[in-house]
């Protein structure tokens, strides 16, 4: 027996207020009574761990309990009724919107990140009773904000500025940098869109040793509420190593 669900996109992707249309599709060698079949919507907040060195988000795992934000469900067969063998295919269709007054109706966009998730999963089940397993399956489900009903506003062309030096560094650093001359200064645009590449300036003004490489890290800052405090944690995105250019360097990420 094979139980599969199979939604009309096949990335998954869908806005709040659209329809979300799919089927569950079951292969039997056999005729397979059932009591109900049930459609279910399910969306969670949690903290998850991925072994490693424990963070301090991760120390709260097991204190923190996952949050529930979404919980739909409808029935697509409210009575007994038997699925045939070989193959059926179940249509279903629901509007992925907050109408219904459960307790549970926040949405918000999809997120995997280090420490914190918000995923959205589907459910199909097909009950046969207390003496006999249930047929199911599970599909995530991706959540985006419908980008067309955002208000624009317009990008700050405003750089921020920064620089480096010995001083500003909190660990060990060699002895020919502590007391020679190291200072690095530029600006970044920390207001751009998402799919628009992250552009600025750095330039090495002095150093007392060859540079060998400079990497560009993204950094992704995860923070959650509990009790009165907010706890924060950061983990890399992802790193670039810029090409050096003797005087200036211009870089694009």
């Amino acid at each position: 027996m094979a139980i599969e669900l199979k939604l009309s996109r096949s990335n998954r992707v869908y806005c709040l207020g659209e329809s979300v249309d799919g089927k569950i599709i079951t292969i039997l060698a056999s005729p397979v009574s059932y009591q109900k079949i049930i459609i279910s919507l399910t969306g969670t907040v949690n903290l998850q761990v991925k072994g490693g060195v424990t963070g301090v988000i991760e120390s709260l795992y097991g204190v923190v309990k996952p949050i529930c934000i979404v919980k739909k469900s409808m029935e697509l067969a409210t009575s007994a009724g038997k699925l045939g063998p070989g193959r059926t295919e179940i249509n279903f269709s629901f509007s992925l919107s907050s109408e219904e007054k459960s307790g549970y109706d926040m949405f918000y966009e999809t997120f995997h990140g280090g420490n914190i998730s918000i995923q959205y999963l589907i459910s199909a089940d097909v009950t046969r009773g207390y003496l006999h397993k249930a047929l199911s399956a599970t599909l995530e489900l991706i959540v985006e904000h419908d980008k067309a009903s955002l208000i624009q506003v317009p990008i700050s062309p405003e750089l921020t500025s920064f620089f480096i030096t010995q001083d500003t560094q909190k660990h060990q650093l060699l002895p020919e940098l502590s007391s020679g001359r190291f200072q690095v200064t530029g600006n970044i645009s920390t207001h751009c869109s998402l799919s628009e590449p992250l552009s600025g300036e750095l330039i090495v003004e002095a150093s007392a040793v060859p540079i060998r490489s400079i990497d560009i890290l993204l950094l992704r800052v995860e923070s959650i509420l509990t009790g009165e405090r907010i706890i924060s944690d950061t983990s890399v995105v992802q790193i670039t190593q810029a090409r050096i250019v003797p005087l200036i360097h211009n870089y694009h990420h």
